[in-house]
This record gives structure tokens, sequence and C-alpha cells, in this order.
């Protein structure tokens, strides 16, 4: 019986009850506490560790010394496990190892000598006497009989003195049992607790069905062992610390074995709490780690998913959990208290475009299949993110942002995945979010049937074709993002064809006038090195500064350089940093280093090589200002004022006459695409 249930204590009694030492005419014993002090977690857990292995030694002492160990080896294997578990198992093993060693080439050895006498199967004898003697201190008390219990059990049924003699007192030594068993492992971690109650639960069920106990005796044992086991323990096995790290571990077995006891209990809502708060604290890191800011949609992405499988494999598609992350993901997400960057944190990580990603995985890393359905497949990742963002007006400036420099730089990865992403987004939020967006990709291929026209009216009227080929992008100031404009001189090849353009087409389109974005403009520069000619692809700000070397083999100073080409402060900083100090050098700068100063001198780096003909020289990009930041959002602030009061006028217009509330209703259906706009807002604007 003690085998079965983990060395209980005997419990048959068929004669009469034990007299209770209770005496109540004595009254109740003082209690007296001294030296209480409050000891932490960490050390009530190091402790426990520290006891197990004094435990594991006395043991090993009991069996050298021919004795039965004091503790069950049940409580003995669990020790083990929970040791190896806080990851000190190499450290037990050769603590355990040098013990046996030592104890096998010392009184092991000298008492089998002693035994052996002078021949061989003395020795031989005496080695098997002492094996027999090993297995059985090492394995202890194997005489337990289950036919015999179950035997025993129904004899106590026939009998009709199984619910008065033994029920009672199997239930109180249960009880004694289980409170002892949680008590010890109370202080181990939670993943250890979690599997050593779900063994224990499974092996008393077993138990209960294997011998013949009552159905009354298992549901009261089990419900006994629910209550002591996870209601009494519910604050450890909810801890929220403890659960992070499963969480963070991704222990899917834990986590399951967790939900399936507190669901014993009927305690699984209570993990709501630990849940949201882990979601919310991972997700705000994630979204405000500055240094890992190009990984974040990818990261928030892979750390959706693995929650997706927790709620599928761990919760068995538990609908309280399942919105609970939902929640929780809308919560960090639009919670601008916590995000950096003026409050929006949470919106930095989609300047990366989707279909970057994507071309990146194309060349090696995707699976195998279709590279288009790939590519749907992702953005379609990506619009879940999208889909949590209330702030969608300030996604939609930086968006517009981000693809307008794509379009004009030639970096995008595919125009279809471009296109495929503006599909989506016009599905999710309708047409008048990507109006402005459809309009900048409309232009594009209006600029290029321009071009065409340009190039037959030049050859028409007799113009050489120079060694300048001049393609222009026409864009609608409404729709593309504002820049600034800035005062470059450009060579007098490129400036003659610029206003022949300019004279072309405010001849054909009268009334219209161009503004030239030269920050935007980039080229083909053809170079000639000691090592043979390049083409260096380059911004404009970057050609303008190498043609000024053409008509000088001295080196030039910073003061001269910016003289010839109209730049100055960061715009020529940032260039000559980009031609001087980066990873393709061709420019030399005197005194070298990475940064760029007034007292610098530069030349042309003659001995320059590098094994590919075309070589694309990068421009220094300047990070976004926290006022450029702001000023982006207080522009689409202003933006949804004036979108706001446009809806209210539609539908005051329509309705003629309707109460505030069912007013306030209607603005907030009519704009939610957008985003949400505060109620507070709305009210202000209906006064306005």
């Amino acid at each position: 019986m003690s085998k079965a249930l983990g060395k209980r204590p005997a419990i048959v009694n068929l004669t009469k009850p034990t007299r209770s030492a209770f005496e109540p005419n004595k009254g109740a014993k003082k209690l007296t506490v001294t030296k209480l002090r409050t000891i932490s977690r960490s050390d009530d857990v190091e402790r426990y560790y520290e006891r197990k292995k004094a435990e594991l030694t006395d043991a090993l002492v009991a069996i050298f010394e021919q004795q039965q160990p004091r503790q069950p080896l049940e409580t003995l294997y669990r020790g083990v496990e929970d040791i190896c578990r806080h990851g000190a198992a190499r450290e037990l093993s050769g603590t355990l190892r040098v013990r046996c060693e030592s104890y096998l080439n010392g009184p092991l050895y000298q008492s089998i000598m002693r035994d052996s006498g002078s021949s061989n199967i003395d020795m031989l004898k005496a080695v098997e006497k002492h094996w027999g003697i090993w297995n059985t201190q090492s394995v202890g008390d194997s005489r337990f009989d289950p036919a015999l219990l179950r035997d025993s059990i129904s004899t106590l049924h026939v009998l009709n003195i199984y619910g008065k003699q033994f029920e009672l007192p199997f239930l109180k030594a249960s009880r004694a049992y289980l409170h002892e068993f949680a008590e010890e492992l109370s202080a181990a971690s939670l993943k250890s607790y979690i599997s050593a109650c779900e063994k224990l639960l499974s092996r008393e069920d077993y138990r209960c069905n294997a011998f013949n106990f009552d159905s009354t005796t298992k549901r009261q044992l089990m419900s006994e062992a629910h209550r002591i086991l996870i209601d009494h323990y519910s604050e450890k096995l909810l801890d929220a610390s403890s659960i992070s790290k499963l969480l963070d571990e991704n222990s899917i077995e834990s986590m399951k074995a967790l939900y399936e006891l507190l669901r014993l209990s009927n305690l699984q809502k209570r993990l709501k709490g630990p849940w949201e708060d882990y979601i919310k604290n991972t997700g705000s890191a994630i979204v405000n780690d500055t240094s890992r800011g190009d990984e974040m949609v990818v990261r928030l992405l892979g750390f959706r998913r693995a929650l997706d499988i927790m709620v599928r494999d761990a919760f068995e598609k538990d609908d309280d959990l399942a919105h609970s992350l939902r929640q929780a993901f809308d919560s960090f997400i639009n919670d601008k208290k916590k995000h950096s960057t003026s409050g929006y944190g949470n919106l930095d990580g989609w300047r990366d475009d989707c279909e970057d990603r994507v071309d990146a995985e194309k060349s090696g890393q995707a699976s195998t299949g279709d590279e288009d359905a790939e590519l749907d497949r992702q953005l379609d990742k990506a619009l879940e993110l999208f889909r949590f963002i209330e702030g969608k007006g300030v996604f939609e400036a930086f968006y517009k942002q981000d693809l307008a420099r794509r379009l004009l730089m030639g970096r995008s990865a595919s125009a279809d995945a471009e296109r495929s992403m503006l599909a989506k987004l016009k599905s999710e939020c309708g047409s008048d979010f990507t109006r402005n967006l459809e309009q900048m990709f409309k232009d594009q291929q209006m600029a290029r049937d321009e071009m065409i026209s340009y190039k037959a009216w030049r050859e028409g009227n007799g113009h050489i074709k120079g060694k300048l080929d001049l393609n222009v992008s026409i864009l609608s100031a409404a729709a593309w993002p504002t820049y600034p404009d800035t005062q470059l001189l450009l060579p007098d090849e490129v400036a003659s064809q610029i206003e022949q353009f300019d004279a072309y087409y405010v001849n054909k389109h009268t009334g219209r006038r161009l503004t030239w974005k030269h920050s935007l403009a980039h080229c083909v520069v053809k170079a000639s090195f000691n090592k043979g000619p390049k083409e260096l692809l380059v911004s404009a700000y970057q050609a303008v500064v190498l043609t000024i070397f053409n008509q000088a083999d001295d080196p030039m100073s910073y003061q001269q350089i910016a003289e010839r080409s109209g730049l100055s402060g960061q715009d020529l900083d940032r260039t000559l940093q980009s031609l001087a100090c980066g990873k393709i050098r061709v420019l030399t700068k005197t005194p070298k280093g990475k940064d760029v100063n007034p007292t610098d001198t530069f030349m042309v780096n003659k001995s320059f090589s590098d094994p590919k003909f075309r070589i694309k020289i990068n421009q220094i990009q300047l990070k976004e200002t926290k006022e450029e930041n702001k000023e982006t959002h207080e522009r689409v602030a202003r933006d949804r004022q004036f979108e706001t009061q446009a809806a209210i006028v539609r539908i005051m217009k329509s309705r003629k006459t309707m109460t505030h509330a069912n007013l306030v209703a209607e603005v907030i259906n009519q704009t939610k695409k957008r985003g949400a706009v505060d109620t507070s807002e709305i009210k202000k604007n209906i006064e306005k």
C-alpha cells in the first residue's frame, strides 16, 4: 500500500478508532513564535534545492551502510528531476559519481576481499552477494503486489466494511500525503510543480480505477487533490513572472499542463491576467527596441504567431484567452504613453516596407513554392498588425513618405508587390485612404508618357543628342509628400537641359509651373581612375560634388566645394562623408576620419579600385528628427479635424435633424476606416 500511494502511513484498523489527543478541559496551549524573518522567494528556492541535494547524499550514505533511506525513493526521484530541471544536472552527476567511486574502491572493495577467500569461485560468490545487497538497497522494497491489494479491496466490499473502516482512514491518509507532497514542491520552480502535480494526479486516477475503489472514493480523493494541489497553491500556479518565463521559453507542454490543472478547479479564467500582462510587456519591449527597429514588424509577426499556436495547442482554442490576445495586442500597439518617438513608436517599424523582407526571403530563406503566393501570404501577415493600429492616418502619412522614396529612387523590390499592398489597404480602409497613394502610381505612368513625348519633340525639332540623357518625373503636388527646396549649382549641360524641358512643359501645359526637387534626383556618372573606368550610381548632390573635381587636380577645401556646389550644412557634410568616409571612397579626405569638418581638404582617389564596373554609392541618410516626426503627427491631426468636420456637414445636410448622440455615432461610423477619433474631438468639431 505504501509503495502504490507514495509511502503513505498504514491505514487499516478494524478494531477501534484511535483516541484523540485533544483535551478540551485544559484549553488551548499557547503558541509562541520567535525569530520571525522574511525569506525572499529566490532564497526559498535555493534552500529547497540544497535540501534535496542533502537528502540524496544521506540516501547514498544509508545505502552504502546497508540501511533503508529515510526518504521514500519516489521523493528522491522527484528531487533528482527538479535539480536537473534547475540546470544542475552536470554538477549533481559529478557529485554522485565521485561518492559512488569512493565507496566502490574503498569499503565495498575491502568487504569483497574479506569474503572472497582464496579461490576464484569464492571471489565470484562475494561479488554476487554484494551486488544483491546493492540492488535491494538502491531499488528499495519492491514486493508490492497489485493483485493482492485489488483482492483485499474487494474483500472489504464483501465484508461490508469498505465505507466504515477503510474509506475515511484512506482519505485522511491521502490528505496528509497530498499536503506533504505540495509543501515539499512549493519551493520548486513552476515548471517542476506543474509536472509533478500532473504525474501525481494521473497516478492517483489510475490507482483508483485499477484497485476497485468506489466511484465516491475516487471523486472525493480527486476533489481533495484538486483543492490541495491547485486551489491552495493557485497563487504559485498564477504567478505572473513564472508564467512569463514559461511563455518566453515557448513551453507549450508546460502551459498546456498548467491550463489543464487550472481547469480542474475551474480557475482557467484567472490565467487571463498574467497572459495579457505578458503580451503587453513583451510587445511593448519589441516596439520600443530602437536598436532593432528594422526588425520590429518581423518580430511582432513572429510573436503573434507563437501566441496563436499557444492558444491553439496549449489552451485548446479557449475563446476568452484568444480574445485577450487580441485585446492585449491592440493595447500595446496603440499605447501612446509607453511608446517612444513622440508617442508613435508603434508605427515607425512600418517604414521598412513588407516587400523588402519578402525580396530578402526570395534570395534563399523562403520556402519553395510560387513566389507570388508567398508574397501575398507575407502581405496578409503584415496586415494582421495593421488592423490593430488605431492611428491609420498616421500610418498613411509615413507609408506615403516611404512609398514615394521607393518609387522615385527606384528602390522598390517589386512593382507588383507595391500594387498588391495598395489593393489590400484599399480593401481594408476604403478608397479614400488610398486615393493619394494610387495617384502616385498614376503620376509615374504619366511621367513616362511625358518623357516619350518630350524626346519625340526634341528629335522632331532637330536637337542634337548630347552626352546627357535627362529623365524627369512630373508629380502632382497634392498626392506626394512635401520636400524642401534646396539651392544647387548644376553643371552647365545639366542646367541647359533642365531649362529646355521646363520651357517645353510650360508651353505645352498652359497655367502649370514646375518646381525642381534636386534632393530626389539621382544619376549615373562615368569616372576614370588609374585602374580603369567605372560607372558610379550617385545622387544629384554627389554628382555635383564629383564634377567639381573635373576642373582641379589639386586638393580642394571644404569651403571651396561649398561655394562651387551651392551645398551647405548637413547636406554638404553628408554628401562628402558618403564619398570620402564610407565603404566606397572615390575621394580622399585630409586628415583621415569618419567625420567631416570645415577644415578638411578633399581630392580624387585616383588609386580607387573595385571588382564591379557599375558601383552604387549610398547617400548617408539623415535620421528623422523628433521635430519632423512631431510635425508629421500634427499635420495628420489637422487633416483628421478637417475630415471630421466634413463628415459632420455631410451628415447634417442629409439628415436635417438628429440628436447629438446619433450625430456623434454617425461621425464615428463614417471616419472609422482611417482610425478612431476621440469622442471629445468630435464634440469640439461639432461646436466649430
